[in-house]
């Protein structure tokens, strides 16, 4: 994540507690408020410094006219601010309130596909290379639905059947492919069953099968590849 991703032109309302304030975020060093009503009602344009914190998190600082002193961490992610002030009388004050968009950022960069690789990959690992259950309450939504019928469906199932995976069960990621909120994997998994399964998850679904062994009939061509995964690095990076 970088400044580019800041969504300038934006314009949306936050609702504390005690008061509401619309932004609009010119630049990458400006921002424009207006607090309508209240205590601290006034509009005013601000010099900005923007920090990237990842994902679409940022923490956004300025200095008001009045010497009140501002940090935003604004998470595009779940919709939040948590403000931190300083009034110029030394009252120091946090807040969170949801942002509610009122007007679109003038170019929205979508990086969605490549942080859902990035967690997908991290899911799959941790559970069925590293058999880390404690990463299923961190990685999986609550409402986790498997479409495997002979796996009990929820969470909590899904935590159990990891804790008990034999450490002869090993997955090995391929190919990963990715659009807007939908990700497909493809990959290996031995130990699981008699010989290694290749399976293809496509978030929220999946599909599994035996692996059957390079012959003449099927051209020499093998159902998993071990450089899938090498050769998207190299095309990522390319």
């Amino acid at each position: 994540m970088s400044v580019e991703h800041f969504p300038i032109g934006q314009e949306m309302d936050v609702a504390y507690p005690n008061f509401k304030v619309s932004q609009t975020l010119l630049s990458v060093t400006q921002l424009r408020f207006e607090i309508k009503e209240g205590l601290f009602a006034r509009t005013e344009t601000v010099d900005l410094q923007v920090v990237p914190l990842g994902n679409r998190i940022f923490a956004v600082s300025w200095q008001e006219k009045d010497g009140a002193t501002v940090t935003n961490v604004q998470d595009y992610d779940r919709g939040l601010v948590h403000s931190f002030a300083t009034l110029p009388d030394g009252k120091f004050l946090r807040m969170t309130g949801p942002i509610v968009v009122t007007q679109p950022a003038d170019r929205v960069p979508d990086d969605r596909p490549e942080r859902n690789k990035a967690l997908v990959l991290e899911a799959m690992t941790s559970l069925f290379q590293r058999h880390d259950a404690s990463a299923v309450e961190r990685l999986y939504a609550a409402d986790y639905f498997q479409d495997n019928p002979s796996i009990p469906q929820g969470r909590d199932a899904l935590q159990a059947l990891v804790a008990s995976l034999s450490q002869d069960v090993y997955y090995e990621p391929g190919l990963i492919v990715a659009e807007g909120d939908f990700v497909a994997i493809h990959g290996r998994i031995r130990g699981w069953a008699n010989v290694p399964q290749v399976v293809i998850d496509l978030f929220p679904r999946r599909r599994r099968q035996d692996e059957v062994p390079v012959t003449a009939a099927r051209g020499g061509v093998p159902m998993f590849d071990p450089e899938e995964g090498t050769l998207q690095t190299q095309l990522a990076t390319s």
